[in-house]
C-alpha cells in the first residue's frame, strides 16, 4: 500500500540537497555521453537528448522578464514556448556548456510555477530519466528522491500531464509503494514515476494487463 510521506522527506533543506545532488550527478553523466547520443531521441516527444538537457537549465538562464517575453511571443502557450526555447538553446550551446549549466547551478533556487522544491526535484529527475531510459543507460535514482516524488503524485498533476489512471493501480516492484485502485501495472518505481509524468515507456519495462496503455508502440 502507499505509505504516508515521512515528515522529513519533504523538508525544504533535504529536498534542496537532493536537487543539488541530482544536478551534479546528471552533469557528470552528460559529460560522459558520446557525441552521437546527444542527437538520439529522448522520451520527450520530438526532442533529442540535447533539447532535453537544454530545457533543464532554462529556468536558471532566463530571467523572469525574459521568460514572460518568450511566453508572450508564444501567444501564451507554455508548451510552444518551452519547445522553441529548448530548440534554440540546444543549437546555440555546446554539449559541454549544456552539462555545465546544471553543475554550475546545482544550488539555484529556481522552482516551477507550481509545486515548489518538490516540483523542481521532479523536473530534474524526470528529465534525467527521459535521457537515460531512452539511451538504455541503467541509472538508478536513489530511493529517498523517488519516494518524495512518488508520494507527491496527485490527481491534479496527473491531469496536467494527460495521464488517465482510472481503473489502474501502479505497483512498484522495487519499493513498498503503490497508487490508485484497479488492475495492477507493475514496474520499477522510477518507471512508474515516468508514467505518472505522462511518458510512454519502452516495451517490456511495465507488466500487467493495462500496461500497453503506457507503452511506446514504437519500441515493439
Amino acid at each position: 500500500m502507499r505509505k504516508a510521506t515521512d515528515d522529513n522527506a519533504t523538508d525544504t533543506p533535504a529536498v534542496r540537497a537532493a536537487i543539488a545532488a541530482e544536478r551534479r550527478e546528471l552533469a557528470d553523466l552528460f559529460d560522459s555521453l558520446q557525441a552521437d547520443a546527444w542527437d538520439a531521441p529522448s522520451l520527450c516527444e520530438g526532442w533529442r537528448v540535447r533539447e532535453v538537457v537544454a530545457h533543464m537549465s532554462m529556468g536558471f538562464r532566463l530571467s523572469l522578464p525574459a521568460t514572460l517575453g518568450e511566453l508572450v511571443a508564444a501567444r501564451g502557450n507554455l508548451h510552444r514556448m518551452t519547445d522553441r526555447v529548448a530548440r534554440r538553446d540546444a543549437a546555440a550551446h555546446s554539449t559541454g556548456e549544456l552539462g555545465a549549466f546544471l553543475r554550475d547551478n546545482a544550488h539555484h533556487p529556481w522552482t516551477p510555477p507550481v509545486g515548489g522544491y518538490v516540483a523542481a526535484l521532479g523536473h530534474d529527475v524526470v528529465h534525467g530519466l527521459d535521457v537515460t531510459v531512452a539511451l538504455g543507460l541503467d541509472r538508478r535514482i536513489p530511493e529517498d528522491r523517488l519516494r518524495v516524488l512518488l508520494d507527491d503524485i496527485r490527481p491534479r498533476g496527473l491531469k496536467f500531464f494527460g495521464v488517465d489512471l482510472r481503473g489502474v493501480r501502479l505497483c512498484a516492484e522495487d519499493m513498498d509503494w503503490s497508487y490508485g485502485s484497479g488492475a495492477p501495472v507493475y514496474g520499477a518505481a522510477q518507471d512508474l514515476l515516468l508514467l505518472a509524468f505522462g511518458r510512454r515507456l519502452p516495451y517490456g519495462r511495465l507488466h500487467g494487463e493495462p500496461s500497453s496503455r503506457f507503452t511506446s508502440t514504437g519500441e515493439r
